[in-house]
């Protein structure tokens, strides 16, 4: 998969963004644009990944990202408007994940 990257290397601007937390992953929504000026969705899943012992545990983030373009808007709406209507009927009423509390370390907590 190409980077979404201008010329010099560097992502390109993000002109509106959205982030939802759930859960160990964040889902990023944003509309960038091509270098013609037209404007696409970039959807970001990232995910946490904590490796190591528990006296040090390392972070990494892996990514997905896949890019929709305005021509294409209705059709993916719809049709994840019905992968998620088969969903509900399969499953019911589908409940929450609560929100995980923090895995930061605290400098407080550490022992040096």
């Amino acid at each position: 998969m190409k980077e979404n990257r201008n010329n010099n290397g560097r992502e390109k601007e993000i002109l509106f963004t959205r982030s939802i937390k759930a859960g160990k992953r964040i889902y990023y929504v944003d509309v960038k644009q091509s270098s013609r000026g037209d404007m696409y969705l970039s959807l970001t899943e990232s995910k946490k990944i904590v490796t190591g012992d528990g006296d040090m545990p390392q972070f990494n983030f892996e990514k997905h990202k896949i890019f929709i373009y305005p021509e294409d808007f209705d059709k993916f709406t719809s049709g994840l408007s019905e992968a998620m209507k088969f969903i509900y009927e399969q499953q019911g009423e589908i409940p929450q994940r609560p929100d995980e509390p923090s895995q930061e370390i605290q400098l407080d907590e550490m022992e040096f």
